[in-house]
């Protein structure tokens, strides 16, 4: 990978989880700690990142909103929130996980499509409640402040009574073995839930998340209806997902 790409990485990373590890950034990268480790600090010389102890976190901005989010890579998270345009219509119920691609997706959606939206992310919420004809449902809980969303029982609660048309999941990773993967144990569970509580599942992210992989299982290939990606659906690097029944955009 070359260094250009894996700073396009670790950047997404950053404004998905807000801190990098600098162990899971050589991981995912297949690359040393010491590759990670330059690759930080040409980050942080260049004002993109502010370098800490074992990793990186945003640049702290106080005169930023905390809804000011950082996206990365807007111009191909916009074309993967395009393409998931298609699957919808009127009359869906819809669960819709964090993350930056799926923020891009949101702001894409027609003023006219009706329809029902639950999110533990508040600033999915925040942005879906401009919608005129979205009825949106914010799942309350407790809020885990670095990704902005909630964690907890009372998510679960909640998440159990919902029968979903589609869930739209944001991914941190994804690999052919592994499937979904994630940092956070409780967000994982979350994620699970909504799972269950959903007859499709449309997972959607840029390429820069294939084949990387996360401590916690979400779930495997198996859960997952299509991936949306910003890749044509014929390249290689989506032939093994193709293979294992994965239907993609």
């Amino acid at each position: 990978m070359l260094k250009a790409e894996r700073h396009n990485f670790i950047l997404s990373k950053l404004a998905d989880e807000l801190r990098v590890n600098t162990i899971h950034l050589a991981i995912d990268l297949k690359v040393s700690e010491d590759s990670i480790r330059r690759d930080l600090n040409e980050l942080h010389q260049k004002g993109r990142l502010e370098k800490v102890y074992g990793g990186a976190v945003p640049v702290i901005n106080k005169q930023n909103s905390v809804f000011d989010l950082i996206i990365t890579n807007e111009d191909k998270k916009n074309e993967v929130g395009l393409k998931a345009l298609s699957l919808l219509h009127d009359g869906q119920v819809l669960i819709m996980s964090g993350g930056t691609t799926n923020s891009v997706f949101c702001k894409l959606i027609p003023a006219d499509l009706k329809a029902t939206v639950y999110t533990y992310s508040l600033p999915i919420a925040m942005q879906l409640s401009q919608h005129p004809n979205i009825d949106l449902i914010f799942i309350g809980g407790k809020m885990q402040k670095n990704a902005m969303v909630t964690i907890g029982i009372d998510v679960l609660q909640v998440l159990s009574k919902i029968k979903a048309d589609i869930c739209f999941m944001g991914v941190s990773s994804i690999d052919t073995n592994q499937g979904l993967t994630e940092m956070g144990y409780e967000v994982s569970i979350v994620k699970k839930a909504m799972i269950e509580s959903s007859e499709k599942v449309i997972c959607l992210f840029t390429a820069e998340k294939l084949n990387t992989r996360k401590p916690h299982v979400v779930c495997g290939l198996n859960k997952i209806d299509t991936i949306v990606t910003d890749l044509d659906p014929n390249d290689e690097r989506l032939t093994d997902f193709k293979k294992a029944g994965v239907q993609l955009l």
